[in-house]
């Protein structure tokens, strides 16, 4: 087992995101004396030059590389360009001088997207790349699918298992995007159930049929499931590794089970109008389950850690309407 020095030099890419500040919380928990951050407008990773000096200077030893441009299904499907061009040219940029400049280990988080559209579920690390990704979500797919093959390629050139990808399923939990143009499912579900409650709305409209399925990640789990990984000698054929708890739900039901956690009791209604994605997204998770990780937070018990959350930080990213 490989653990890593407290004195470890640290970046964490997206420190001010769901993943990455759930990273910072757990090392700065843990006492890791060099954690490094920075923020967008002191490093832009799009940017070459600013990416090849930060990683020259800085002498870093492990990145957790959460940055990217991430989006809900809407948004990617009406700026697929957007999506594949930011996030290839951080990648590029990260990986390239993460590299040169001999870091020793690189966390890269990929997405469920890059999987088949239809497949058997669960879906197995090994079908990657066997056929077309759902197309709402094509730009991103594209580019998390491109991180995982630099990251074997890099892997194979160097003979060394330096850039890890893994494939959490959907991330949920404190510092979610609330923002209903750009979030994710839950946080968008969360803050849809509550404005209903607040506004006495007689119902809530939930995008699409309600049919498809989809399991969920409780931050904190994933953030485990990487130290395990960090924490293990690994074969580049191991990779890359799905992170999820092999257990999903409708959507239908997962609004009903955010409307009772905050306690709505209006009706849900479906607006066939926007899409459904992919009909279901489960993980096979035998690869990460055999480093001895297992989700831990209930999807109920995370859904209201994360719904208290949401309640003690809504003032920061929920603008008062305009008063005329």
């Amino acid at each position: 087992m490989n653990h890593i020095s407290k004195e470890a030099r640290i970046y964490i890419a997206g420190h001010k995101g769901l993943i990455g500040s759930a990273f910072h919380r757990y090392f700065e928990k843990n006492n890791y004396a060099n954690l490094i951050v920075a923020d967008r407008k002191d490093l832009d990773l799009k940017n070459q030059n600013q990416t090849r000096s930060f990683f020259r200077d800085q002498k870093i030893d492990y990145v957790i590389f959460a940055a990217g441009k991430v989006g809900g299904i809407v948004e990617n499907r009406d700026k697929p360009a957007e999506f594949i061009m930011e996030n290839l040219s951080m990648q590029v940029n990260a990986f390239r001088y993460a590299a040169k400049y001999n870091v020793k280990k690189f966390i890269f988080f990929a997405s469920s997207c890059v999987y088949p559209k239809y497949s058997d579920s669960p879906m197995s690390e090994n079908i990657i790349g066997s056929a077309i990704p759902e197309q709402t979500s094509i730009g991103y797919s594209t580019a998390k699918y491109a991180g995982i093959q630099m990251s074997l390629a890099l892997n194979k050139q160097s003979n060394k298992v330096i850039f890890i990808p893994v494939i959490p399923n959907s991330v949920y939990g404190p510092n979610d995007n609330f923002n209903p143009l750009s979030s994710h499912v839950i946080a968008a579900l969360i803050r849809k159930f509550h404005e209903a409650k607040i506004n006495k709305l007689p119902q809530v409209e939930i995008w699409g049929t309600g049919l498809p399925k989809r399991e969920f990640v409780y931050v904190d789990d994933l953030v485990e499931g990487i130290i395990k990984i960090l924490s293990t000698n690994l074969e580049n054929d191991f990779l890359p590794i799905n992170i999820a708890p092999q257990k999903d739900l409708s959507i239908k039901s997962l609004a009903e089970l955010i409307s009772r956690v905050i306690g709505y009791d209006g009706k849900i209604v479906n607006d066939t109008s926007k899409p459904d994605g992919s009909p279901r997204k489960i993980l096979d998770n035998s690869r990460i389950s055999s480093l001895g990780w297992k989700a831990n937070v209930s999807l109920e018990k995370g859904i209201l850690i994360t719904y208290n959350w949401f309640l003690e930080n809504q003032r920061f990213f929920i603008t008062e309407p305009e008063k005329k």
